[in-house]
């Protein structure tokens, strides 16, 4: 395909010469010309004269002529007027020419010294498609307070925990806005992933009005022990004194059970656990083997070679390999694009949305709420491609971030 061609020169145009019969005979005809408006001239101002002369001699009273005055005044600023609208007229025309002939050398210039881009279609195309990922961001849901790991921020005074008294367990029946942060505060905890990991939610935004949750009076977990386990290698693994672990559970021996579920006081999820509870570690959208063919950030455009950012991670695959959703959220747009040909963008909680690019097609359509896992199209090499891959985009806060930092 030509990226730009070049045009051959317009023909000159040869103005013919007037033969010199005809120019003798102008000559002559101007020549009679000014010889006719010479006497008519002289006669006329000779005329005057005599009548000046006769006139003289009786003082004649002047009268100021309004209506011949105004009239000449006029012509005089019209004449000016026409002059000016001229001269604007020709210098505007002159600037436009400069630079229309400016623009287009330096594009000829461009496209002969630079190596070939994206079209100013592609490029918009870019632009409202980040546009549309800005307008999609959704913040944490009002109330969710916490640090990266779980423990609620306020300005309340916190107290040591002595975990010195048995635990003991009630319930709580979720009402309609709670959150996991709200319930927390609710029960007088300290950390969410208490109640993530007593209750085994997989995910807070799944909660639902009514549902019954086991709320224990202290921060912690609870713990299987395993073959092989004693209180002392569970006390060494949870950094927890054996005391602690012996008054918290009202135990009287140290003996343990394997299949015996123990209270761990203080211990919480881990940074992973806890973002996949949140919503915010990201499943592979590919389940098949894939290779990674660009990375994340800084690359060599797969057309042109010259350096470029890349928005996200390509991930090869077979042709028409399913492409799933990466984690629960709403389909945001459901669309095709010269660059990233069929494309889905889903938004998820707490600021995060995903792009799935170049499918052979969608399975999914705008405004569908899907979950983890749910199949959202199938792989393709539609739009700006060089083969069957699928450009997987996270976006926090509308903001690019390395997929790598979220996938599981």
């Amino acid at each position: 395909m030509e990226i730009f061609s070049f045009f051959e020169p317009q023909n000159q145009v040869v103005k013919p010469a007037h033969s010199n019969t005809k120019k003798k005979a102008r000559v002559a005809i101007s020549g009679e010309k000014y010889r006719h408006s010479y006497y008519t001239y002289t006669s006329s101002y000779a005329n005057d004269f005599l009548s000046a002369q006769t006139t003289a001699a009786v003082p004649q009273k002047k009268e100021f002529d309004l209506s011949a005055f105004t009239t000449s005044i006029a012509e005089t600023i019209s004449i000016d007027y026409k002059k000016i609208a001229i001269t604007i007229v020709a210098v505007a025309t002159a600037v436009l020419c400069i630079l229309a002939g400016a623009a287009t050398y330096s594009k000829i210039v461009d496209s002969i010294c630079s190596a070939a881009e994206l079209g100013i279609t592609a490029e918009r195309d870019i632009a409202l498609l980040d546009e549309s990922m800005r307008n999609f961001v959704l913040s944490r849901n009002a109330g969710e307070s916490f640090d990266e790991n779980g423990n609620i921020i306020n300005n309340d005074t916190v107290l040591p925990v002595l975990f010195t008294e048995p635990v003991s367990l009630d319930s709580y029946f979720v009402k309609p806005n709670d959150n996991i942060t709200s319930i927390t505060k609710k029960v007088g905890l300290r950390n969410i992933s208490t109640l993530i990991a007593v209750n085994n939610i997989t995910n807070v935004k799944r909660l639902q009005a009514g549902q019954k949750l086991i709320i224990p009076s202290m921060d912690g977990m609870f713990y299987t022990v395993q073959k092989n386990d004693t209180l002392e290698t569970i006390s060494t693994k949870f950094e927890i004194t054996m005391e602690k672990l012996l008054d918290v559970n009202d135990l009287a021996t140290s003996t343990l059970t394997e299949g015996e579920q123990l209270f761990i006081p203080g211990a919480k999820l881990s940074t992973n656990e806890l973002k996949k509870a949140l919503g915010e570690l990201f499943v592979s959208p590919l389940t098949v083997s894939w290779r990674l063919t660009s990375k994340f950030g800084n690359r060599p455009d797969p057309f042109t070679g010259v350096k470029s950012y890349h928005t996200g991670i390509d991930m090869a695959a077979p042709l028409k390999t399913a492409v799933k959703a990466s984690a629960d959220g709403k389909v945001s747009v459901c669309s095709y694009s010269p660059v990233y040909g069929n494309y889905v963008i889903i938004t998820h909680d707490n600021g995060y949305q995903t792009l799935y690019a170049h499918l052979y097609a969608a399975t999914v359509k705008k405004g569908q709420v899907v979950t983890q896992g749910t199949k959202i199209g199938l792989l393709g090499n539609t739009g700006y491609s060089t083969g069957p891959h699928l450009h997987f985009s996270v976006y926090k806060n509308g903001k690019l971030i390395n997929p790598f930092e979220v996938l599981k």
